[in-house]
């Protein structure tokens, strides 16, 4: 295991679609990049936090590990919830791989639920939202969850841990997408925002120099114009559903109001499902629908928690809950989990694993699965 030669530092940076990297100067990460490994790989579909952060910290597809989302849909009860149990995972993280080989590791996210998702394993797990007592004597208060400042203060903390704790052989830290999802890549506070990432990278290589970095995100972003309520459009035009779900739909509801790229759609009856899929096409922005299996195929998604439809917007449309049918979105507003936020980074530096050539490396899983040899 990689774990037995170096120490590993795995940064999910949360939103940094390929656009934002090209955008930003980022000086640190572009010599990494260019001493060390890198390609522009895909993300998982849905292109959501939850189904992607797994998807790295597994290194593995959801039809594997399960989680297909920010929430889900139960068939049996009728009801909605969030996608945020350890319950969920079906395989081993790489936190709990870590452990079973005793290894410590630490999970520094912004986020609670990461922490519901991903702690166990982990010897340190703290989200940045609701820090213990002990990490605010230490650190200081963290900045609000909708700010950019959170993310400096995490990887402050990340550094600390790197200079001070050498027994945490792997080190996982997440971000939050909040400053995406406000600023486009070439705006002014987008481009501080990821300066002050890069420079805190430095500030992490100069604290560990044995270390491997493992760099990727989950996603990217883009502006929307419109938002669909399926349940609504469908009841208006003669097709009641009997459900409809955001697969971005969490609780940070001021990042993306919970609409995104893809929806699943559960039906009353199998009967309805020529129709539905013909009356869902035929809304504006709607760029595919897909039956359960074929969807589950196409994107290596569990079928048993997805819908018997799967609904993908084109780069301009989401879906999620509405007072009316549809809604023309504020100019400013950027959300994702379309088949239009897959482009991002992936970069390994200082890595003693025999790696092989970065053209093998195309999606963000493999960040982990290969250097892991995860099979």
């Amino acid at each position: 295991m990689i774990l037995e030669k170096q120490r590993v530092v795995i940064g999910m940076i949360d939103g940094f679609g390929i656009d934002y990297f090209q955008a930003s100067p980022m000086p640190v990460l572009r010599s990494m990049s260019k001493d060390g490994l890198f390609n522009t790989v895909n993300a998982v579909f849905p292109t959501v936090t939850n189904a992607n952060n797994v998807s790295i910290c597994c290194g593995a597809w959801p039809k594997s590990h399960g989680i297909t989302g920010n929430s889900y849909f139960d068939e049996t009860s009728g009801q909605a919830d969030y996608m945020e149990s350890a319950d969920f995972i079906r395989v081993p993280t790489i936190l709990t791989r870590a452990a079973e080989f005793g290894f410590r590791s630490a999970l520094l996210t912004c986020k609670d639920k990461t922490i519901r998702l991903l702690s166990k394993g982990a010897t340190i797990a703290v989200a940045a939202e609701t820090p213990p007592a002990d990490f605010i004597d230490l650190y200081g208060k963290p900045p609000p969850i909708y700010s950019r400042e959170i993310n400096y203060w995490l990887w402050a903390v990340a550094i600390d841990v790197l200079k001070n704790r050498e027994d945490i052989r792997l080190l996982y830290v997440h971000t939050t997408d909040f400053p995406m999802h406000s600023w486009a890549p070439g705006e002014a506070e987008s481009k501080e925002h990821l300066t002050t990432i890069d420079r805190l990278l430095g500030e992490a290589q100069q604290a560990a120099p044995d270390a491997a970095f493992l760099i990727t995100a989950d996603h990217g972003m883009n502006y929307k114009k419109r938002c669909w309520d399926l349940m609504r459009a469908c009841k208006e035009r003669g097709l009641p559903l009997r459900f409809a779900l955001s697969a971005e739909k969490d609780r940070y509801v001021k990042h993306h109001r919970t609409f995104g790229g893809a929806a699943w759609v559960w039906l009353n009856s199998s009967k309805d499902q020529s129709q539905a899929m013909k009356t869902i096409a035929a809304l504006e922005g709607v760029e595919e629908v897909l039956p359960k299996m074929a969807a589950a195929e196409r994107f290596h998604l569990m079928p048993e928690r997805i819908g018997d439809l799967v609904v993908i917007g084109d780069r301009d449309t989401v879906f999620g809950d509405l007072e009316t049918e549809s809604e023309l979105l504020e100019p400013t507003y950027r959300s994702h989990g379309s088949l239009h936020e897959t482009k991002i980074p992936l970069l390994i530096f200082n890595c003693k694993e025999d790696l092989p050539e970065p053209d093998e490396f195309t999606t963000n899983l493999d960040l982990t699965r290969i250097p892991f040899r995860i099979t």
